[in-house]
């Protein structure tokens, strides 16, 4: 678990990272070069979970190898699935990144909210739903390795 003070906000753990699939971690049902690296350094620190409607279909054969959880739910009711998922393993406890619409619930009842902006674009929902947004999903792997990031930019 990581343990960061940010001042005037107080204190926030991540002992587990929550990622939407496709548009976060992956375009168009392939897994961003470098995620699968990222996911095995922080391992040890972090249990990571994907939540995804696998609209590609290949979310299980881009995470073989990672270890993380992952978690397909059904095409209906996604938002809520989402949300539901996070509050069994302790919001408060989780850094969640998405950038669609259905991750609303999710940024909005995470510890941490993290919309990203790649290729795929982002709802503007999740953007006001999230504490931070990203250019890239690697920058939140950074935050991992600094957390002094996540200070500099949610202090108050």
């Amino acid at each position: 678990m990581i343990q960061i003070k940010i001042p005037g906000s107080g204190i926030r753990y991540i002992k587990h990272a929550v990622f939407d699939f496709n548009g976060t971690i992956a375009c168009d049902g392939i897994l961003i070069k470098g995620v699968k690296a990222q996911m095995h350094k922080f391992s040890d620190l972090i249990e990571f979970h994907v939540i995804t409607a696998d609209t590609f279909g290949s979310v299980r054969q881009q995470l073989k190898g990672t270890g993380c959880n992952i978690i397909i739910i059904p095409e209906k009711n996604q938002a809520s699935a989402k949300a539901d998922f996070l509050d069994s393993l302790g919001p408060d406890q989780a850094l969640c990144a998405g950038n669609g619409a259905n991750d609303v619930m999710m940024l909005e009842k995470a510890g941490t909210g993290i919309a990203v902006l790649q290729e795929e674009g982002l709802a503007c929902s999740c953007l006001k739903a999230a504490d931070l947004v990203v250019r890239n999903v690697l920058d939140i792997f950074c935050f991992f390795k600094t957390p002094e990031r996540l200070v500099a930019t949610l202090r108050t």
